[in-house]
């Protein structure tokens, strides 16, 4: 859990977002969307570690932005790997959120 400042904060996807790992990525990522002010808050998801993704995942990622959405926040993605953008593409869901490249290191 990391944060950026009070409108925009960051949370850190394991490298497997699966049913072992879902809740409390799920609990960390609700709790950094409370703190956001209202309206105006944007959640980053940075998933550069992240390598695998099965539906329970995508599920806790779809939960996260339902919490986020009421409130008017935005749940962005950061540096997601091909084979995990692909998995959104197919099961249309890279609609629902901010997608932003990783920065070179």
């Amino acid at each position: 859990m990391t944060i950026r400042s009070r409108s925009e904060q960051v949370v850190s996807a394991p490298e497997r977002l699966d049913l072992d790992t879902c809740d409390g990525f799920r609990r960390d990522a609700v709790d950094l969307v409370g703190l956001l002010p209202v309206g105006r808050g944007r959640l980053v998801v940075d998933m550069r570690a992240t390598r695998y993704l099965d539906s329970v995942g995508l599920r806790a990622l779809i939960m996260v932005r339902r919490r986020a959405l009421p409130a008017g926040h935005v749940v962005c993605l950061l540096g997601l790997s091909p084979e995990i953008r692909a998995i959104l593409v197919l099961t249309k869901t890279d609609g629902l959120f901010e997608i932003e490249e990783a920065e070179p290191a």
